[in-house]
């Protein structure tokens, strides 16, 4: 046999190995706890009503009533009684208070809480958070609030000249709330997991369902839908629930993200993802514009005349211009990437993109999913 075959014989398939590797590389692995989350731990929303003191003539005003009927509950409760219609609330504001229990919240935990106004208020600048029970959905007491607020602006001047940054009338209270009840999730009673997948996908479903085959070496995990896949425990292993759940969550797969593109059409934004492609299409696009301005002018009588007077007469003038269309011609398998390009040597602005991709999805030129925000 001659050497020089057999060397290039072993060259093509080292070329071709290599191509194999890099391809193999190419491919994005996620875990799979970027991608899922547990049925039952989850976040539970929080809220209450209360008062924030301490504003420099910054509240609410004395029209808001609530305001004023709850300072003076508040005072009653403190031993004071006064008339609710005499109490001046400038430094006052009524605020809602929201926060967000964490999964497996203990007795003593510190949560951030929201604070934002509900009245008048103008500023709820160097103001202070009095005690609050935060409430769940099921109207029970899960945390108390309390503390000065932080604010990512101000506002400052008055009388027409004023100047605001950001948004004064909502603050945050780090570390502002305690957890008062636990809400804790008991593991070792649950008999199947249940993983949730944030985007339902059939194909990311299955491929996790055989990962964790593979890992456990035997079928506990099975396919529910595109977005639920459950685990039977007691086929696993003897491992304690949370070592099991941390090993599922640790395993990964091949990521396949789905061909979409996404639209706002006010404000002319586009994000598209990389496997979008475009079949064989060819766009012809062109501008109209009408321009209307009217112009006054007056219109003075002869000097001593009878019964005339001075008027004001529109002038109006109509031109209307229209842009000679200019086309562009993509192949097979382009991407958006191109087409984008192209437009943008076309002259198109962001919203006329928006509108050339929407008519390209209604003439099945788009392989992807469309979304309009």
């Amino acid at each position: 046999m001659d050497h020089r075959f057999l060397k290039l014989g072993l060259l093509a398939l080292l070329v071709v190995r290599s191509l194999t590797a890099f391809a193999a590389a190419e491919e994005k692995r996620v875990l799979v706890r970027d991608i899922t989350m547990i049925e039952g731990v989850r976040e539970n929303p929080l809220v209450g009503y209360s008062i924030v003191v301490g504003l420099n003539g910054t509240g609410d005003r004395f029209q808001t009533l609530f305001t004023s009927q709850t300072l003076g509950n508040v005072m009653q409760r403190m031993g004071v009684q006064i008339p609710s219609n005499l109490v001046r609330m400038n430094n006052v504001a009524a605020v809602f208070v929201t926060a967000s229990l964490p999964p497996f919240a203990r007795s003593g935990m510190s949560v951030d809480v929201t604070v934002s106004s509900i009245g008048d208020a103008k500023s709820l600048e160097g103001g202070v958070l009095l005690l609050t029970p935060l409430k769940g959905p099921d109207g029970q007491v899960y945390a108390q609030a309390q503390g000065p607020l932080t604010l990512g602006g101000y506002t400052a001047g008055g009388a027409g000249n004023m100047k605001i940054l950001n948004h004064p009338t909502v603050g945050r209270i780090p570390n502002g709330g305690t957890v008062e009840r636990n809400l804790v999730v008991d593991l070792s009673r649950m008999t199947t997991i249940s993983l949730m997948l944030r985007d339902p996908d059939f194909t990311a479903a299955h491929d996790i369902a055989t990962a964790i085959n593979h890992q456990f070496g035997k079928e506990i995990s099975t396919v529910t839908d595109s977005r639920q896949v459950n685990v039977q425990i007691g086929s696993a292993s003897n491992l304690p629930v949370p070592e099991l759940i941390s090993q599922i969550q640790n395993l990964s797969i091949v990521f396949r993200p789905s061909a979409k593109v996404v639209v706002n059409e006010r404000t002319g934004t586009i994000v598209m993802g990389g496997d979008v492609k475009l079949a064989a299409v060819s766009v012809l696009h062109g501008g109209l514009t009408v321009q209307v301005t009217t112009k006054f002018s007056v219109s003075q009588p002869n000097p001593l005349s009878k019964g005339s007077e001075t008027v004001v007469v529109p002038d109006q003038q109509l031109d209307a211009h229209e842009s000679s269309a200019k086309s562009i011609r993509l192949a097979e398998g382009a991407s958006i990437e191109d087409l984008i390009d192209g437009l943008q040597t076309m002259g198109a602005t962001a919203r006329d993109i928006v509108a050339i991709l929407q008519a390209i999805k209604a003439a099945g030129g788009l392989q992807a999913e469309l979304e309009v925000l």
